[in-house]
This record gives structure tokens, C-alpha cells and sequence, in this order.
């Protein structure tokens, strides 16, 4: 998830700053943000999963 958040604000900030001017620009602007955006995406669904339940099928049953 950090790896889309770096390198999408890297990708922004070379597509405004550092970047010639020209049609690089737009493009490492573009996949900045598509990257920033997927960072967003991933941790949402990481921070918003359900906890998996054990199976209990293969728990053993004690025999008393």
C-alpha cells in the first residue's frame, strides 16, 4: 500500500515540477494520481475486512 502512495506522489510531483514540458507531463501526472488511487483502494479494503471465522470442520472434537 506505502508503494502506491510513494510513487504515486513522486509520479505527481516529477509530472508538476521536474518533468519538461510536453505531453510527459500530463502522463506522469495522470499515473500518479492512478497510483495514489489505488493506494486509497487497497487500504480501504485492508483496514475494512471481516475476520475469517476457524473452520470447524477440522477442529477435533474431544472424546470424553
Amino acid at each position: 500500500m506505502m508503494i502506491f502512495f510513494g510513487t504515486g506522489v513522486m509520479g505527481m510531483i516529477m509530472g508538476l515540477a521536474v518533468a519538461p514540458g510536453g505531453n510527459q507531463t500530463m502522463i506522469l501526472t495522470l499515473m500518479g494520481v492512478i497510483n495514489f488511487g489505488l493506494g486509497a483502494f487497497f487500504t480501504f479494503t485492508y483496514l475494512t475486512q471481516t475476520r475469517a471465522e476457524p473452520d470447524k470442520r477440522k477442529k477435533k472434537k474431544k472424546l470424553d
